[in-house]
């Protein structure tokens, strides 16, 4: 393994996931300096989720094109970007403006990040047996970086105000963009003999790549869904507000233990059984949810939700990238997460609507539907690739 790409790979991981949660983090003081309802808050919300769909299959087609360190270099200058824009915006316009320069740069990094994560973490020989452990092992410090980034920015605002928190955000953003400079991009190289057109119709052609990607979109709103309503879910029982936050925060360290458990103990050749049994766990969880009549019972739900979600992202995508030629993964990541985008956006969407007019916790039914059909894919899928 080459020490500067594990180094710039932590540090690169831990800023993504800072990216992915920093537009909760600083919504509050957002607000309140651009005099801006939440519907508005909601909307820059929106812009970032929408600029995924697109700008992670343009990505992924770059990486396969342009090659990783390119892609990954001009996230980095994107995300650099969009900070320092944020830093001296006064419209709500330019917040949008750096929103979508955000997503994008994102996009990017999440691209490349989880195609270097495999020569990151293991030696060369090992990644056809471990790709879980790595793809566990990563996503397990992109949700640290996420988890630590709302306290950090309740700190630097209130030590140095909103305006200077992002510039310093920015320089830990440049840290992995230098440590970039010396990794060996050439080993990582894995040129392709199929044109763009011939590569994704390889792709699109793979039942085991649309098992993956339709497993992703229905196994994606799940965790969005939970992480979004999981404090209405709580209070609606009784429960307090500070104790409700406080149980998030529960269900995001069981959330990224459950990826470390994963990469440290899951037998080599479990990939799919993994997922089968965690997805089946998930139908009695949201449907736990829905029938819940108990403060503590729904409380205890949520905590146990995020144990049972976390290692399903990272083992379908493991099973994937082994599956796929190396040549191919940029372009596959970017199709993976574009359908799972869609899922993302339009899901959570239906559970609001739903929770309109009837409840969030009936709402929840929807996401009983989206985990049947990820167990049944998850069945085919072991069918598929055993």
């Amino acid at each position: 393994m080459d020490p500067m790409l594990t180094l710039m790979q932590v540090a690169a991981l831990f800023v993504a996931g800072m990216c992915h949660a920093l537009l909760g983090s600083v919504k509050v003081p957002l607000a309140r300096k651009l005099q801006i309802d939440e519907a508005r808050v909601g909307g820059l919300a929106s812009a970032f989720g929408l600029t995924l769909i697109p700008m992670v299959l343009a990505a992924g087609f770059l990486v396969d094109w342009l090659g990783k360190q390119a892609v990954l270099s001009g996230g980095f200058v994107l995300v650099i970007a969009s900070l320092l824009l944020l830093a001296t915006l006064r419209t709500y316009r330019t917040a949008l403006l750096a929103v979508l320069l955000l997503g994008s740069g994102w996009s990017a990094l999440i691209n490349v990040l989880n195609v270097t994560s495999p020569p990151a973490f293991l030696p060369a020989e090992d990644i056809p047996r471990r790709m879980a452990y790595a793809m566990n092992l990563g996503d397990f410090i992109f949700g640290f970086g996420a988890f630590v980034t709302p306290l950090l920015v309740a700190l630097l605002v209130r030590t140095l105000r909103l305006e200077r928190t992002f510039p310093v955000l920015a320089v830990a953003a440049l840290a992995p963009l230098l440590a970039g400079l010396g990794v060996d991009w050439e080993k990582l190289a894995s040129p392709s003999t199929a044109s763009v057109s011939g590569g994704l119709g390889i792709l699109l052609s793979d039942p085991v790549v649309w098992l993956c990607c339709l497993a992703f979109f229905c196994h994606v709103p799940i965790e969005a869904a939970v992480a979004t309503w999981a404090t209405t879910l709580m209070t609606d029982k009784g429960t307090s507000e500070r104790v409700a936050s406080g149980l998030l925060s529960g269900f995001w360290l069981s959330f990224m233990a459950s990826r470390l458990i994963t990469a440290l103990t899951l037998p080599e050749g479990a990939d799919t059984m993994l997922v089968i049994g965690m997805a089946a766990l998930t139908i009695a969880i949201t449907l736990g949810i829905v029938v819940s009549r108990r403060k503590g019972m729904t409380c205890a739900l949520v905590v146990t939700a995020g144990a049972i979600l976390g290692p399903i992202f990272p083992t379908l995508i493991a099973i994937l990238l082994g599956h796929v030629q190396p040549s191919l993964h940029g372009r596959t990541v970017g199709l993976f997460f574009c359908i799972g985008g869609i899922g993302w956006t339009v899901i959570p969407l239906l559970i609001g609507a739903y929770a309109k007019r009837t409840s969030v916790q009936r709402g929840f039914g929807i996401t009983v539907v989206a985990a049947c059909l990820l167990t049944t894919l998850c069945g085919v899928l072991h069918w598929q690739v055993r």
